[in-house]
């Protein structure tokens, strides 16, 4: 399993995510250290970042809002996030990562 994101002995699901709020628009946009990188729209003003992060990860993952809970870093750029265990939210997580992410070509003169 990734650094970013690891599965609890119930089956929930643990994000370590480094979040920057203020953006353009919100989504992933790859990886930071051990992080999985996301960018929010939202001010990280009263909440709103935090509120739009658990909005968008349980969209992400087809899951109700109150499936998705921060567990720390309330007032900071890293968080960790729990989800609750159902199938194919793992997958849907990584899916979406990997969408931000851009494709390594080994063709020369190409990005990598």
């Amino acid at each position: 399993m990734d650094e970013w994101l690891t599965e609890a002995g119930d089956g929930s699901l643990i994000l370590n995510l480094h979040v920057q709020p203020g953006a353009k628009r919100t989504g992933f946009a790859g990886l930071h250290g051990g992080a999985a990188k996301l960018r929010l729209s939202a001010p990280p003003v009263d909440g709103k970042a935090n509120a739009a992060l658990c909005a968008f990860l349980a969209k992400i993952c087809g899951a109700p809002k109150s499936d998705v809970q921060l567990l720390g870093g309330e007032t900071s750029r890293t968080k960790r996030v729990r989800i609750a265990p159902a199938p194919g939210r793992q997958s849907c997580l990584r899916s979406a990562l990997a969408a931000s992410e851009p494709a390594c070509l080994d063709a020369p003169g190409k990005p990598h």
